[in-house]
């Protein structure tokens, strides 16, 4: 399956930069969809629908099987359940850590806007909270977000190290995970399936207004190796997806190199923070009536915020509806169980969610001494 393109941005800055953009339409900017449908090709070179790459690449145990469907995921008692527990954690999200206060070892902290980086000498501590970021800002607090998060990011970076290595160590609590350090190399790599998305940096945003050149960076000498692995990883990402009736729409990946030379996949991978996925039956019935696909991201969060605010300019941003709250987190433990095809896990004892972690680092650090 041909990829179409793939970008790399210079740290911090999240511009993007496109290698190609293959679309077969005569006039693809007069599309009144929000999203461009992506070609996929054949030995023959002949260009399949989506929904006959879906059907293809399912055996045939999957295609006698109900399709996904968001109304049922709206509605399932699957995810009546879950409800309950994250409705009664609204008040008790992790998002904020000082593990640098209570974890001796620990000599700093560096705050992203979801995760909270320690230095723990010859290794990184990286927490995943519960903060939700958009727009280069925190929106929120999701109940049993950091630990979805961190527990699908395990799961992807343990199924492709046949494509390459990462640098995780060990992963001692639900939220957390150890890693190697790296010299981290300051590009993302961001690999796009489709051209789609709703703010001012996404490609479709900068697409519909007719720019077909976009920020011609000047990358380093590892950007081929690591191009080469990120899209072999998001071709991977994209097999899986749709085994499991989801469409990976694209992501971002970062890589580093450890003393020795060796390059390691660093930070999160395939996680709905950093990639899009879509239900894939209805992609296609939604992309010829003009309608945004189904999504099972943080897509409709950000289309909520962009419909009530200005999320870039206005210094004081409107609550997210804890409805809303409520909906995002069941979509994330949906999209971690459909595709690990596991069960998630809510933790069970009442212990404070900081006094659990710092326990389960400090005996995870001494184990590593």
């Amino acid at each position: 399956m041909a990829q179409n393109c793939i970008g790399g941005a210079l740290s911090p800055s999240k511009t993007l930069t496109p290698k190609c953009i293959p679309i077969n339409h005569p006039n693809p900017s007069s599309l009144s969809s929000s999203s461009l449908r992506k070609l996929i090709l054949t030995k023959s070179k002949k260009c399949l629908p989506l929904s006959v790459c879906i059907s293809a690449s399912m055996s045939s145990s999957q295609q006698h099987q109900p399709p996904l469907s968001l109304e049922a995921l709206k509605t399932s008692e699957h995810r009546n359940k879950f409800l309950n527990a994250i409705q009664s954690s609204l008040s008790n999200c992790l998002s904020e850590t000082h593990l640098d206060l209570t974890v001796p070892g620990l000599k700093s902290k560096t705050r992203g806007k979801v995760r909270d980086i320690y230095d723990g000498g010859n290794y990184l501590v990286l927490v995943t909270t519960d903060r939700q970021s958009a727009f280069d800002r925190v929106l929120a607090s999701i109940p049993f977000k950091g630990q979805v998060l961190n527990e699908t990011s395990l799961w992807w970076l343990n199924k492709s190290q046949h494509i390459v290595p990462n640098a995780v160590v060990s992963a001692p609590d639900k939220n957390v995970t150890i890693a190697k350090k790296c010299l981290v190399f300051p590009i993302e790599f961001v690999v796009r399936g489709y051209v789609t998305g709703s703010t001012d940096t996404s490609l479709w945003t900068v697409y519909k207004k007719v720019v077909r050149n976009y920020c011609g960076n000047v990358l380093p000498d590892d950007y081929e190796e690591t191009s080469k692995r990120a899209l072999q990883l998001f071709a991977y990402g994209q097999r899986v997806a749709i085994k499991h009736g989801l469409v990976l729409v694209d992501t971002k990946y970062e890589f580093g190199k450890a003393p020795d030379g060796t390059v390691f996949l660093v930070d999160e991978v395939h996680i709905p923070d950093s990639s899009r996925y879509w239900i894939g039956h209805s992609y296609q019935e939604h992309f010829w009536n003009g309608l945004e696909p189904e999504n099972v991201d943080k897509e409709f969060l950000r289309l909520w915020f962009n419909d009530h605010c200005n999320p870039y300019e206005d210094k004081v941003l409107p609550d997210a509806p804890g409805g809303l709250v409520s909906e995002l987190a069941w979509r994330y433990i949906f999209l971690f169980e459909t595709i690990t095809n596991s069960s998630f896990e809510i933790p069970t004892t009442k212990e404070p969610i900081h006094d659990r972690i710092t326990q389960n680092v400090s005996q995870a650090l001494k184990s590593l001494l």
